[in-house]
C-alpha cells in the first residue's frame, strides 16, 4: 500500500469518526478541484459557493458509505456528488432549454471531436464551456468530462437520447466557432505587437 493510499484511508477513517481537523484537511485538499468541477456546470459564482457548501455537507454525511477502490477513488466519488448537486440545481433553477435536431441532423457518435487545442490555455477553454447555454453546457460536461453515454445523459436529465446528441452537437459547434474567433484575435494581437 502506497503512502498516499495509506494517508487517504486514514483521512477517511478520521472523517467518519467526526474529526474536524480531518474534515478541514479534506476541504483544503479537495476544494479547488471540486470548485472546478462545479464551475463547469454552474456559471453563477454565488450559486457555486452554495452548491459546494451543500456538497461538502453531503460528502461528510455519506463518507461512511464510501468504498475505497484505490488512489483517486475518493476524488472521483466526491466529484460525482458535486456533479449530482449541480444537476439538481440546474433542474430547479435554470429550466434547461433542451432542443432537438431532426433525426438526420444528429451526428454519428463516431464523428468525434479530434480538434487540437494545445495552443489555447485551459482557463480560456473552460470559460468558453461555462458560457454555453445551460442545456448545451450540461450535456457537453456530462459527455466529455464525466464520460457518460447519451443513454446515461438522457436518463439523468429526463430527455430523449436524440436530444442529448443534438445538445452535444450544437455545443461542439459553438465551441469550435469560439475557438476560431479566439485564434483570430490572437493572430491579430500578435501582428499588432510585431509592428
Amino acid at each position: 500500500m502506497s503512502k498516499e493510499e495509506n494517508s487517504e484511508r486514514e483521512l477517511i477513517r478520521q472523517i467518519v469518526q467526526g474529526n474536524r481537523v480531518a474534515m478541514k484537511q479534506f476541504y483544503d485538499e479537495y476544494s479547488g478541484y471540486l470548485t472546478a468541477v462545479c464551475v463547469r456546470y454552474i456559471p453563477n459564482r454565488e450559486d457555486v459557493k452554495d452548491l459546494l457548501q451543500e456538497s461538502f455537507l453531503k460528502i461528510f454525511k455519506a463518507i461512511h458509505t464510501f468504498e475505497y477502490k484505490g488512489e483517486g477513488s475518493l476524488r472521483a466519488w466526491s466529484a460525482r456528488i458535486v456533479v449530482n448537486e449541480s444537476l439538481r440545481h440546474l433542474k430547479t433553477i435554470e429550466k434547461m432549454k433542451l432542443t432537438s435536431l431532426p433525426e438526420d441532423d444528429i451526428p454519428d457518435p463516431a464523428d468525434d471531436w479530434d480538434a487540437d487545442f494545445d495552443d489555447i490555455p485551459t482557463p480560456v477553454i473552460l470559460e468558453m464551456i461555462r458560457t454555453l447555454p445551460p442545456g448545451y453546457r450540461t450535456v457537453f460536461n456530462l459527455y466529455v468530462f464525466e464520460q457518460k453515454s447519451h443513454k446515461e445523459i438522457a436518463s439523468l436529465l429526463h430527455i430523449a437520447e436524440s436530444s442529448s446528441a443534438s445538445q452535444l452537437h450544437r455545443a461542439k459547434g459553438i465551441l469550435m466557432k469560439e475557438i476560431e474567433l479566439y485564434r483570430l484575435k490572437q493572430k491579430h494581437h500578435e501582428r499588432s505587437m510585431a509592428r
